[in-house]
């Protein structure tokens, strides 16, 4: 994270359940709003609508719209690494977690595909809040990865650079596969990407 964004203060969270409430209804309305139109053409004022309510009261919450946006980006990793993390928590060994973990993620991102977008969006509007999102769910993979190599369960080999690997595959699926294109078969998806990491593209 950036010096500036580090020193960006936030507003404090609510204390009541009231307030803890309308602070998320504003978070929903934002996803909507943000990852339907974008950013720059999303206004307070279309968030606060579509909270359904008055425009001053999203200053109580949130500073900017940028404070928002970068708290949803923050929520988006937070949601992820939980979704995954449950899917994957009885798997056997590490290639059934890894196959069980992209599914999982495929389904999380055509559940939720405005909350996706405005991740994607974050890499032009809050360029930190982005990397960040990333560098962060990375370096908890490469350690799965690290302990499931030790354990014998796969082959031994540079965890970062497979974590980034298996995170940029599953990013793009996720576009393509459940944004781009909605109804598509995404077992069929995943046996086929499982085909290819587990035999290779050797002949």
């Amino acid at each position: 994270m950036t010096d500036a964004a580090s020193r960006r203060p936030l507003t404090p969270r609510p204390r009541t359940r009231r307030g803890l409430d309308t602070r998320e209804g504003l978070l929903r309305a934002a996803e909507a709003v943000i990852g339907d139109i974008g950013y720059a053409a999303a206004s307070i004022a279309d968030i606060t609508r579509k909270a359904g309510i008055a425009q001053g009261t999203f200053y109580i919450y949130f500073q900017s719209k940028d404070e928002v946006f970068r708290e949803l980006v923050v929520e988006m990793g937070r949601l992820t690494r939980g979704f995954l993390t449950e899917a994957v928590a009885d798997a056997p060994d590490r290639l059934t977690a890894e196959r069980r973990g992209l599914r999982a993620f495929l389904d999380f991102v055509a559940k939720r595909p405005t909350l996706y977008n405005i991740v994607t969006e974050a890499r032009f509007v809050a360029p930190d809040a982005y990397r960040d999102y990333y560098t962060i769910f990375a370096r908890g993979y490469a350690q799965n990865l690290s302990a499931a190599a030790q354990e014998g369960e796969i082959r031994s080999g540079n965890a970062e650079v497979r974590a980034w690997a298996l995170m940029g595959m599953a990013i793009t699926l996720g576009e393509r596969f459940a944004i781009w294109e909605t109804g598509t078969d995404l077992d069929a998806v995943v046996t086929e990407v499982f085909d290819m990491l587990e035999q290779g593209l050797r002949p």
